[in-house]
């Protein structure tokens, strides 16, 4: 098939899928447009680079310098969000205080800009977890967040997927590339195999959680919707596949475990909590006793040194500015520093591969025991939700756990990655009050509707 013939199909296919699914019953939300043109972004290529208008160049300072068409639309998305925020009902005292972690980490790494060599930079790239967290209160403060976060997660499928699937087979100078070990890599929309896999991953979490938990009673296999899922999740598949992304893949499969353990024990919600923690000591245990560890990285094909990464912590561990505070927000990876790691590790990287090392080496020890107080908090109220609403409250703990375990091999707790979206959606508790408002704005809308003229 011509490539142009392929693209009106996929065009066609994506026109439909949008079309058919504009009335189902989530929606409409209007204001989660934002939030998905923010992760449709952070998934994949930048504005820029969709418009060939400059990428990310080859040399240290380019990284420090970044490109003015991404951070003016930065602003205007993050300007839109603040404007969404504004009209909400929201009791900021209460959320503030119902969310301290969150707001004192981001208060620590505005400090933390203070003792950056890049101060400037440092604080650019700060704003964005501004960005991040307006994203997440948009979508928290609709009046049903959970079925806002399917209805966003799904759209972003609609277009991550098709268009990945295009590019590979038929647009292989947009989607195909040599890895920095060598051999061929498929980045469908993303700029390299782990943001193939990273987009994969989150839609896997949404069409699992959606037909395991929160659709389990109401799948008809012929219906139309379902008939394009399985259409979507074939293409998710055969993505998977490509991307050889075996951080993601291992994500995917826990959160497909996770969901259909939840649906076992839908009738006692406690006890997902009780499975999730004997499995992490199970695992543990068993790492202990027998490095089940590395037989799980033989198993996925790759080397026990999880291709060369163990060279890179050892190198960086080595640079580190400040074991406590370190070299300050998103700090670590400028300037000469990363000339000199460029060049001692032989690769052009600007992340460790290791999220808890790069808030060491950002943050240090504090920025380190921050990250894993907002996880441990966040199931604790994880294990509240599961007793108000069963299959959302799964759903934030399966967030939470996929983010721990992604950074093991990969760099995501900042707000240009949607893995830290999700976390932060997860971990985020909003007032009722806030939550209440679309409703109580819908409620008022009926009202005027039914009274009669004058």
């Amino acid at each position: 098939m011509r490539p142009l013939i392929a693209t009106l199909i996929c065009l066609l296919f994506i026109a439909y899928i949008f079309w058919t699914d504009r009335d189902r019953k989530e929606g409409p939300y209007n204001a989660l447009w934002i939030p998905f043109l923010w992760m449709f972004f952070a998934g994949g290529r930048s504005l820029a680079e969709w418009l060939h208008m400059g990428s990310p160049g080859g040399t240290p300072s380019a990284y420090d310098q970044g490109n003015p068409i991404n951070a003016a639309f930065t602003f205007l998305l993050i300007a839109a969000g603040i404007f969404i925020l504004s009209r909400r009902n929201i009791d900021w005292g209460q959320f503030i205080s119902k969310n301290k972690l969150i707001w004192l980490y981001l208060l620590y790494c505005l400090i933390s800009i203070l003792w950056s060599d890049y101060s400037y930079v440092s604080f650019k790239r700060w704003t964005k977890e501004v960005g991040n967290l307006a994203m997440v209160l948009v979508i928290l403060t609709e009046e049903r967040p959970s079925e806002a976060f399917g209805y966003l997660i799904r759209r972003l499928s609609f277009l991550w997927l098709p268009l990945s699937v295009l590019f590979i087979k038929y647009y292989p100078a947009l989607a195909r590339g040599y890895a920095p070990g060598g051999g061929m890599m498929y980045t469908g929309v993303a700029t390299q195999k782990n943001g193939l896999g990273q987009l994969c991953l989150i839609c896997a979490i949404f069409y699992a959680w959606h037909y395991l938990l929160a659709s389990k009673d109401d799948f008809k296999f012929w219906g139309r919707d379902n008939i394009v899922d399985l259409i979507l999740i074939g293409m998710l598949i055969w993505l998977f596949h490509m991307a050889q992304s075996a951080t993601s893949f291992t994500c995917a499969i826990a959160a497909v475990t996770l969901f259909g353990a939840g649906r076992l024990t839908a009738g006692k919600p406690g006890r997902i909590m009780t499975w999730a923690v004997v499995a992490a000591l199970l695992f543990f245990a068993l790492n202990s006793a027998f490095n089940l560890k590395d037989a799980v990285i033989h198993m996925l094909g790759r080397k026990p040194n999880l291709t060369d990464r163990t060279h890179i912590w050892a190198i960086v561990g080595q640079m580190a500015a400040n074991p406590w505070v370190g070299a300050g927000y998103q700090g670590f990876w400028l300037g000469h520093r990363l000339k000199v790691l460029w060049g001692e590790i032989g690769m052009n990287i600007i992340q460790a591969h290791d999220g808890y090392l790069e808030q060491y080496l950002d943050l240090g020890y504090i920025g380190v025991a921050f990250i894993i107080a907002i996880m441990f908090s966040g199931i604790l109220k994880v294990r509240r939700q599961l007793y108000r609403d069963y299959p959302t409250g799964v759903l934030m703990l399966c967030l939470i756990l996929v983010a721990a375990l992604y950074n093991y091999t990969e760099a995501s707790f900042y707000a240009i990655s949607n893995i830290w979206l999700l976390l932060v959606l997860a971990v985020t508790e909003i007032p009722e009050q806030g939550q209440a408002h679309e409703k109580a704005s819908a409620m008022q809308r009926m009202h005027l509707e039914k009274r009669p003229c004058s």
